[in-house]
């Protein structure tokens, strides 16, 4: 994960995301362009969403963390 063009705190936010995942939710950076995230969230057992599987794009902009993040 050595990207000298991104900032420290994306850098240190993704080791921990990669460290310390967040039970029934997986990131991971594409290979290509490190702010783009590449995102899989199950639904929570006991809801409506059981069983699912959601997949997103999470897109961090060059002004993150002024701005929010984007979902593609």
């Amino acid at each position: 994960m050595a990207n000298s063009n991104l900032p420290r705190r994306i850098i240190k936010e993704t080791q921990r995301l990669l460290s310390e995942p967040a039970p029934g939710i997986s990131a991971s950076p594409s290979e290509d362009n490190m702010r783009y995230f590449n995102v899989m969230i199950l639904g929570p057992t006991q809801s409506p969403y059981e069983g699912g599987v959601f997949k997103l794009e999470l897109f961090l902009p060059e002004e993150y963390p002024m701005a929010a993040p984007k979902v593609l």
